[in-house]
């Protein structure tokens, strides 16, 4: 499989939905297999929160693949010997794209808390100008979980011309108050962080060292991303073995793990990326510029699959059955798919169970 992996530069404004403008900004992004000469054999890849451009294949060094990488590759689901796949890191992200710590130009010194808020859409925004860079103006699929999943609503709703079939994975039509209370238990950590000093951190100290405010914030996320099944089939009651039970602070392997990823994710992501993309998460409502949700829906022309999860704890499955359900309101039944995926774990189920998924994306791409 060819892995490319680049970042373009743009000198024209990119019109945020707040009013406000980011100019100049950067897009980095990962490309995987051959664009064909009609360049119309392309599939848009959309991450989550957390994730990035780096969707699949090892980087030198790596422990890991990209996020999906068993999704993406020659003779994979997402054919890498038949489709073209690209995959762009979303603005407000600090893996490469424009986010709160670049250079506000024309200054040198990062934007911080002055980084305009963002939105899904301007993220979409954002990756058709990159992608029309490139001579691409149709793709085949547009295919994301999660936050990726609401990017793939907005590309189906704003640019209902632009992709062939959309795919919606444990996602959402609009976020509601239960995701928004986790998410506002990690952002209140990460801001009453006294090292977090009102967003004038030192950004090489917490590479070396983590916050613990957005340590334990994901650990609240986590729990989120979990499923109460996978929990007790992962930890059960198990306790830490060389930790005395009557000890204070022993812990149970449960606490172990969430200590270990949160402390761990605090040292390789940005505490105010977090803040600004969880912020486009909690405003995220695909029927906010509209009269109502069936006139947003009314925009949609192409084929939506949607793929939400049994144990979903996050966006539950009833939230991705409203979308169904309005788009037979308004007379699109032919244009909607949908199942539920029985799985036991809980939200992240699309990145650890995959083979569940395998099917009914390979059936959609074919």
């Amino acid at each position: 499989m060819k892995i490319t992996t680049a970042t373009k530069h743009f000198r024209n404004p990119l019109y945020l939905e707040s009013g406000r403008i980011l100019e100049p900004y950067d897009i980095s992004y990962e490309t995987y297999g051959e664009l064909n000469e009609a360049k119309d054999n392309v599939i848009v890849v959309c991450h989550a929160l957390t994730g990035s451009h780096h969707a699949a294949g090892f980087y030198e060094g790596d422990a890991k693949p990209g996020w999906w990488d068993g999704m993406i590759g020659d003779n994979k689901c997402i054919d890498t010997t038949k489709y073209f796949v690209i995959c762009a890191n979303v603005i407000g992200s600090c893996f490469g794209s424009t986010g709160p710590m670049s250079p506000r130009y024309p200054l040198e010194e990062s934007y911080r808390l002055r980084f305009p808020v963002i939105t899904i859409s301007d993220m979409v925004k954002a990756q058709i100008s990159l992608l029309n860079s490139l001579g691409i103006y149709e793709v085949q699929a547009i295919i994301g979980g999660s936050m990726g999943g609401m990017q793939a609503l907005c590309y189906a709703i704003e640019y209902p011309h632009f992709a062939k079939k959309h795919i919606i994975i444990a996602s959402t039509y609009a976020t509601q108050p239960w995701a928004i209370a986790f998410n506002k238990v990690a952002r209140e950590a990460i801001i009453k962080d006294p090292r977090f000093n009102g967003g004038m951190y030192d950004a090489e100290d917490i590479k070396k060292n983590g916050l613990d405010g957005l340590a334990i914030g994901r650990m609240s996320g986590h729990i989120s991303y979990l499923s109460e099944n996978s929990m007790q089939k992962k930890f059960g009651r198990n306790y830490v073995e060389n930790e005395g039970l009557y000890e204070l602070f022993g812990r149970f392997q449960v606490e172990r793990y969430l200590d270990y990823n949160g402390y761990n994710f605090s040292k390789w992501f940005d505490p105010l990326s977090y803040l600004y993309i969880t912020k486009a998460i909690n405003i995220f409502d695909a029927g906010r510029n509209y009269d109502s949700l069936e006139d947003s829906f009314s925009n949609i022309e192409s084929n939506i699959t949607l793929l939400s999860i049994k144990s979903d704890q996050l966006f539950f499955k009833e939230e991705m059955e409203h979308i169904k359900n309005i788009m037979k309101k308004i007379g699109k039944k032919d244009l909607v798919n949908y199942a539920c995926i029985d799985s036991n774990y809980g939200h992240d189920a699309f990145l650890v169970e995959i083979d569940k998924f395998i099917p009914y994306i390979k059936d959609v791409l074919r």
